[in-house]
């Protein structure tokens, strides 16, 4: 594992860009960006335009390593190019952001109040793939609808058993049991999830270490006990659907947890924009959930 590279998640100021829209959410994402599902036809074409919104976003002179700590990138991600160089490889020596790489599969139907990975046979293949591509971490999503004691554990036992599979593969592995910020009984949810990853945490052997990916809590600083336990690296939040300015609100009255957003990153910002009036959008969301995260 890079040592400069976890220095820099570990205690660096900033945020993690969350570019790993996968085949579910593309669309939609494209959408906002101003790209209507008629003007392309096909996963290839669709593809090829969510490499250039990431590209543009990646590429502009207001994302830098001073704000950006990481970027989360989808497989496919992984496997093209940023101005010529592999992505991972354009991300850290360009831009000296941090890259990550999703690996989950996405999302089994919901059992027990919650919504597990589907299985993940080539694992162990992807994680040796992104070792050779220069990705210092990975991130795998569940969703947990209710505070469903049983379904809780189950997502917890899941992701740390890939947690463990991917650190013993060399690579730092984002754990994200996402709380969905419509569930009734969300502060509940989030009482249940603290206290499994506190016994998880407590019993990961030897320095094994993991970063956290949590939905924003109803309490403010809730998870401060995980932020300050000597088993996490990092402990990040997700914007799960809400704007960035409801998003940096919360965040802020949540120290030493940072911002790893995805749509409240890209809020605002469109293919049909001017490079000046793209680039200075960009600066503005950077900046906007930088203080954030610092605060």
């Amino acid at each position: 594992m890079n040592q400069e590279q976890l220095n820099k998640v570990s205690t660096g100021n900033g945020f993690i860009a969350a570019l790993d829209q996968s085949g579910g959410s593309t669309p939609k994402a494209l959408k906002l960006y101003g790209v209507d599902e008629s003007t392309y036809s096909g996963d290839a074409q669709m593809f090829d335009l969510v490499h250039a919104m990431r590209n543009r976003i990646v590429t502009s002179p207001a994302f830098d390593g001073r704000r950006v700590l990481g970027a989360i990138l989808f497989e496919m991600t992984m496997d093209r190019q940023f101005d010529g160089m592999d992505a991972a490889q354009y991300l850290w020596e360009k831009k000296q952001v941090v890259p990550f790489l999703k690996v989950d599969k996405g999302l089994a139907d919901e059992a027990d109040g919650v919504q597990l990975m589907k299985p993940m046979p080539e694992l162990d293949a992807l994680v040796a793939r992104a070792v050779k591509k220069g990705i210092f971490g990975t991130k795998m999503r569940s969703v947990i609808n209710s505070a469903n004691a049983k379904g809780i554990a189950a997502v917890l036992d899941q992701q740390f058993a890939v947690g463990l599979q991917i650190l013993k593969g060399g690579l730092m592995p984002i754990i994200e049991p996402e709380v969905n910020i419509k569930a009734t009984d969300k502060k509940e949810a989030e009482a249940l999830l603290k206290a499994g990853f506190i016994q998880r945490l407590d019993a990961l052997p030897g320095d094994a270490k993991v970063m956290l990916k949590l939905t924003i809590p109803t309490v403010d600083g809730f998870y401060s006990d995980l932020v300050k336990h000597p088993k996490v690296v990092r402990v990040v939040a997700l914007s799960g659907g809400y704007s960035r300015a409801d998003s940096n609100a919360m965040l802020a009255k949540n120290p030493g947890v940072i911002a790893s957003f995805s749509r409240a990153l890209t809020e605002g910002l469109t293919a049909q924009q001017s490079d000046a009036e793209y680039n200075s959008a960009l600066d503005g969301a950077i900046e906007s959930i930088y203080q954030a995260s610092i605060t």
